[in-house]
Order: C-alpha cells, then structure tokens, then sequence
C-alpha cells in the first residue's frame, strides 16, 4: 500500500529539482520570466498526465477491491475522473496565467484570480459531495471514505508539485491601482 505512495512522492520530488543552468552571463529578466512560465506549463503537463495514469494505478493497489467492488466502483470513478478533469483544466488555466503574469501582477488581476480559484475550489468540493453519495450507493461507507482519503492524499502531492513550480509571491511587483 505505501510502496505507490512512496514511488509517487519520489517522482513528484524529482519534478521538483530546478533545471540545470550552464555557466555564463546571466540571463535577462524578461528570459527567466518566459523559462519559468515555459517550465512551470510543462510541469503542470507532465503531472497532470502522470497522474492521470498513476491515480488509477495507486487507487487499485491502495484500495485492493473485491471483483463486485471493483465493478461497482470503476464505472462511477471514470465519470467522476471526466467531470473533474473539467474542473481541473480551469484550475491550471489560472495558474498559466498567473505564472505568466506574476511579476507584474495588478492588484485586481489577482483578486480576479483568487477568486476564480475560490470558484474552482467550490466546484470541486461539490462535485466530491455528489460523488460521495454515488459511490455510497455502490459500496460500504468504509470503502467509500477510505477512497475519498487516498483522493485527498494524491491531490495534495499534486498540489505541492505544482506549487513548488510556481514563482514566490515575494518576487511579484505588484501595480498599485488608481483609487
């Protein structure tokens, strides 16, 4: 059970190593903004498609279903993966663009962005609610709860990927808004 667990943690940790740099004259701020925004992109890609994958993979040897639970369990969680993956693709949306915009970010562009996450966040737990009841309908509370755990577990190792991709906030250069 924790040997998929371990494997993932030490891929995401390998994504989170910083690209080596040869030596020389430093680059231009403007190249450091575009390799990080390029970096960051291909990094929410690349775990975003391994995930995809290895959730499958690690849910199935973490869970250990019984053939009736399995069968039960694998039809609602393709169209709970589908409808979250939607979800998904808004999130990553606002993380580009922030990624993109950080180091001249307005003080309404991030407002505007937090709460699309806020948004985002909402749906999510929502969506999470309504599967819920789904699969309890199909298993035992216990299983139910115990995916649900598992769930939480791989999206907060996703989320640190991705977030030690991202530029510190301390880097911004926020624009003051006219009042």
């Amino acid at each position: 059970m924790t040997r998929p667990i371990l494997l993932l943690a030490i891929t995401f940790s390998l994504f989170a190593l910083p690209p080596l740099r040869a030596q020389g004259q430093p680059p231009n701020l403007d190249s450091v903004i575009q390799e990080q925004s390029s970096s960051v992109d291909s990094a929410i890609e690349v775990a975003r498609a391994g995930m995809q994958a290895d959730r499958t993979t690690i849910i199935g040897a973490t869970m250990n279903f019984n053939e009736n639970e399995g069968a039960a369990f694998w039809p609602i969680y393709r169209r709970y993966e589908r409808e979250r993956s939607t979800l998904d693709d808004g999130r990553v949306a606002v993380i580009k663009e922030y990624t993109k915009s950080y180091p001249n970010l307005s003080s309404s562009d991030a407002k505007a962005m937090a709460e699309r996450m806020f948004e985002f966040d909402s749906r999510l737990a929502e969506l999470k609610k309504k599967y819920f009841k789904k699969f309890n309908k199909a298993l035992p509370a216990l299983t139910v709860t115990k995916f649900f755990q598992l769930e939480r577990r791989i999206d907060l190792m996703m989320d640190m990927q991705v977030e030690s991709s991202l530029p510190p906030l301390t880097q911004a250069n926020y624009i003051a808004q006219p009042k």
